[in-house]
């Protein structure tokens, strides 16, 4: 054994790795809060959009719908695709294609450009799932709650930021200049990925499942179609209608051919597994929980306050208002780790669904101010953070390590169509409940009371499921790794057995 001198068993500095690790954890956030940019940037432009690019305003939703399906599309595919090719080699593939895509609508002045750049970007949403995944190979057991904890909250942070950050932009230089700076970040991610992160050694043997990707594709695809356009094209139209049928077929084929596909995309016999399957419904609740404040926080500040409950803010005003939020979640990282090492992640997760629950429930009857509704925003996100990181940590538990990708890729993905169900109730709750103030129609404060509660409410469905949960029992020898960890690290010989286990991450 090493002795306590800051060496360890190779007499390698034990300051150099952690500094590394932490350089590493700090690289793969900053990927996640960039691609996670990409869904708020457009926000504040939508309603100049049509004069902008000379479009309809049916036709300008297509630069919002086309993200959403490349990134339904892209997620479990890249996650598999890491698992075979390269987890890190996957991830810079996704930071060029937002790259491509930014620029694309950069120099856009006509909508199908737009909307083509706006679909490249989405198809970068994979970046978060396999820097979760790499973290799993390259990282000593002791350091990975944290740094799943730090990059499961980046999905909130640039979120959060990118409201603020696109309303200045909009507010004071032309629109293409929310593309250039995408387009910058991307850049910046790309060079510090290829500079720290390392390349994980696992690989997932087989070949790729193209039948599956094609199925699972078309199954997201129409559903999702009929989730965001359904309130324009009418809910029992036979368009929407027809979309939700072709979904339900699409998916019972997609898993009868997973069944028997000997390499399949997603391995529906672990991902049915009750501790993934749990994790995964509880993920898509969360999903729900979570776009309710995107969709409350902001409207509540910028309706007028004639209305009786708006506050009259300016769009860079409700941007700032979610920032803090945004920066909440990441700081319940290390909280969130501590919890997930202590008592395990099945807790963590419990706990964040009741701390959303109560934000939402405080959310009915107390946002009558903007300190009020930044104080409600900060309690839910700080919730949702927590949850959020203890998610990859019992998919990782369940799956083994060479479909990490994938697996958490399909968490990530059922978040999003959590987020996706959402926006649809809420859209109709809030176009259904509505007043008349001046001759203008808006939505009635009760609308956004109703939301809130069905926040609230989903907070106690995840509550309830995260109960549930199994004890947690880590996947291919995590747990008795971590365990051995732990006993070495309190004698005082931190990396020992980072080393012994043969972390891809110790020998770069």
């Amino acid at each position: 054994m090493a002795p306590r001198t800051g060496l360890d068993a190779h007499g390698a500095s034990t300051d150099g790795r952690e500094s590394k690790n932490s350089a590493i954890v700090a690289v793969l956030a900053l990927g996640g809060i960039v691609v996670a940019l990409m869904q708020t940037l457009i926000i504040p432009i939508i309603p100049d959009l049509p004069d902008l690019v000379g479009a309809s305003a049916g036709d300008t939703a297509w630069a919002i719908t086309a993200t959403l399906l490349a990134a339904a599309v892209a997620t479990p595919v890249m996650g598999r695709l890491g698992d075979m090719y390269g987890k890190r080699r996957l991830l810079l593939v996704s930071l060029v294609v937002l790259v491509v895509g930014s620029l694309l609508a950069a120099f856009a002045s006509t909508l199908v450009p737009l909307v083509i750049g706006r679909a490249l970007q989405g198809f970068a949403s994979g970046v978060i799932p396999l820097g979760m995944s790499l973290m799993r190979d390259i990282m000593p057991p002791k350091k990975l709650a944290g740094g799943v904890a730090v990059i499961s909250a980046s999905l909130g942070v640039g979120g959060a930021l990118g409201m603020p950050l696109a309303a200045f932009i909009a507010q004071y230089a032309n629109w293409h200049m929310l593309f250039w700076v995408s387009a910058g970040l991307g850049v910046l991610a790309f060079v510090l990925t290829v500079m720290v992160v390392p390349e994980s050694d696992l690989r997932a043997s087989g070949s790729f499942d193209y039948a599956g990707a094609a199925a699972l594709s078309a199954t997201l695809v129409t559903l999702l179609l009929a989730i965001s356009k359904g309130a324009d094209w009418g809910w029992g139209s036979g368009l929407t209608v027809g979309l939700f049928v072709a979904a339900a077929v699409l998916a019972v084929a997609w898993v009868l051919w997973e069944l028997r596909a000997t390499r399949p995309l997603v391995d529906v016999r672990v991902a049915a597994g009750k501790q993934v399957l749990m994790t995964n419904t509880a993920s898509a609740v969360f999903g729900f929980a979570m776009f309710a404040q995107s969709l409350v926080v902001p409207q509540i500040i910028q309706i007028p306050e004639f209305t009786g409950y708006g506050l009259g803010q300016s769009v860079l005003v409700a941007g700032l208002a979610m920032a803090p939020g945004g920066l909440l979640m990441m700081a319940m990282a290390p909280v969130s780790s501590r919890i997930t090492m202590s008592v395990g992640p099945k807790y963590t997760l419990v706990t964040g669904a009741v701390v959303v629950g109560l934000g939402y429930l405080m959310g009915v009857f107390w946002m009558n101010s903007v300190w009020q509704v930044v104080v409600i925003s900060g309690i839910i996100s700080a919730g949702i953070g927590l949850a959020y990181a203890a998610m990859p940590a019992l998919i990782m538990g369940a799956v083994p390590v060479e479909e990490t990708g994938a697996a958490n890729s399909f968490n990530t993905l059922m978040r999003s169509l959590g987020t996706s169900f959402a926006s649809a109730v809420a859209g109709v709750v809030v176009a259904s409940v509505t007043m008349e103030v001046g001759g203008a129609v808006l939505p009635s404060g009760s609308a956004f009371q109703i939301v809130m509660g069905a926040a609230a409410g989903a907070s106690l469905v995840a509550l309830v499921i995260a109960a549930l949960l199994p004890k947690y029992r880590p996947a291919g020898g995590d747990e008795e790794v971590v365990e051995v960890e732990a006993v070495e690290s309190a004698a005082g010989i931190a990396g020992e057995a980072a080393d012994a286990g043969g972390f891809a991450g110790s020998r770069a």
